[in-house]
């Protein structure tokens, strides 16, 4: 039998022209940086991103695919521009007196601090943080051509209050970010101190409570502290407690004149139609959505004391989160978890690690395989 000849194809030209990043005029500033990523693998229990594990249920998701119709038989048309239901619904939820005029709202609340940066950083201006705290805000800074300027917090990760008023006071930064509960470590900054930090300044200071609904019970919000203070902020996301990640909403609240800033260095109908209208189901069904934040609460400190018991470090967190150490090599822990399908991040300080908090499963299978690793050499 006469065997086909297999057809060789030639390789598909490519449709652009070949060059490399090195060849293209970058800002200076630029070269060498990466893409901001934590790895997307396909494992069995995703702890890396502090994401909510539990989807919404089925009613939500019926209200949202009727929004969704409904917002395509207008989908020739462009959004409403300033999201006024939507910033109404997010004043609603947050209580305080606040109404639209207070609110927002982006593509997650990086979007919303990049506004803040585009707004009142930029050159010749600085931005000022604590350290160890988010990695996005250095990002924020360099993107929007501003000085970055970070205060070491104390041993235990609380900010160090001295510290910060002597760095504003040498640096004199426009914006001052405090991340409460701070990222990645879980440990929330004081209301006294907060209104220190904004007695110090007279730049815009934002606290972003990304994590706040999942504070300890008795842990305020400077929400409290904005009848007073015209320059403050509060950045919040609705990618944690509730569960909406993929959506992709931040919102802020504040003084209807730093609102207005915002809207000036906003791109035009930046908010999709889609994203308003399913925001909104999200809202509206609040009480299911946040369910889960209690369970995730106890997971978190069942977690905590559990690596306690361990012999590991442990940072007191009011976050979704706990960060852990001290390791070694922590990569080489990270990477054995990973083997045995737990991703966690490797972030924070040198000899940390950092767990989001799971479902009871993805807890023990956690709690496992750490063990598995502590007895098989990896010290702490």
């Amino acid at each position: 039998m006469i065997q086909p000849v297999p057809i060789i194809k030639a390789p598909t030209p490519s449709p652009t022209a070949e060059v490399s990043l090195a060849d293209l005029p970058l800002r200076p500033e630029l070269v060498g940086e990466l893409p901001y990523g934590a790895p997307q693998l396909d494992v069995p229990h995703l702890l890396n991103v502090n994401e909510n594990p539990y989807p919404p249920t089925a009613e939500v998701i019926a209200d949202a695919a009727q929004a969704v119709a409904d917002a395509m038989t207008a989908m020739n048309r462009y959004p409403e521009r300033d999201a006024i239901g939507l910033r109404s619904d997010l004043a609603h939820y947050l209580g305080h007196g606040l109404t639209a005029d207070n609110i927002w709202v982006a593509n997650g609340s990086n979007e919303v601090l990049l506004h803040v940066m585009l707004a009142f950083a930029g050159p010749d201006r600085t931005a000022l943080g604590f350290s160890p705290t988010y990695s996005m805000y250095p990002e924020y800074a360099r993107d929007s051509h501003t000085r970055w300027v970070s205060v070491p917090r104390r041993e235990d990760f609380s900010l160090d209050l001295p510290a910060a008023l002597a760095g504003i006071a040498e640096h004199r930064p426009s914006v001052v970010l405090i991340a409460s509960p701070n990222n990645p470590t879980g440990t929330a900054t004081g209301l006294e101190a907060i209104d220190e930090i904004c007695d110090a300044t007279d730049g815009i200071v934002v606290v972003d409570e990304a994590y706040h609904e999942f504070s300890r019970a008795g842990t305020p919000s400077a929400l409290e502290l904005l009848p007073t203070r015209p320059r403050l902020a509060v950045s919040r996301t609705m990618s944690k407690a509730f569960a909406f990640a993929g959506g992709r909403v931040g919102y802020l609240a504040a003084a209807p004149a730093v609102v207005d800033a915002l809207r000036i260095v906003r791109l035009p109908y930046h908010l999709s139609a889609v994203t308003q209208a399913v925001a909104r189901v999200a809202l509206a069904h609040r009480e299911t959505m946040l369910a889960q934040v209690d369970q995730l609460r106890a997971e978190r400190d069942e977690v905590a004391a559990w690596l306690v018991g361990q012999g590991l470090e442990v940072a007191p967190s009011d976050a979704n989160f706990v960060l852990f150490g001290r390791f070694a090599d922590r990569h080489a822990v990270w990477q054995q978890l990973l083997d045995q399908g737990v991703l966690i991040r490797e972030t924070g300080p040198d000899g940390w690690l950092r767990v989001s908090a799971g479902t009871g499963e993805n807890m023990a299978a956690f709690r496992e395989a750490l063990s598995t690793v502590l007895t098989s050499g990896a010290t702490a």
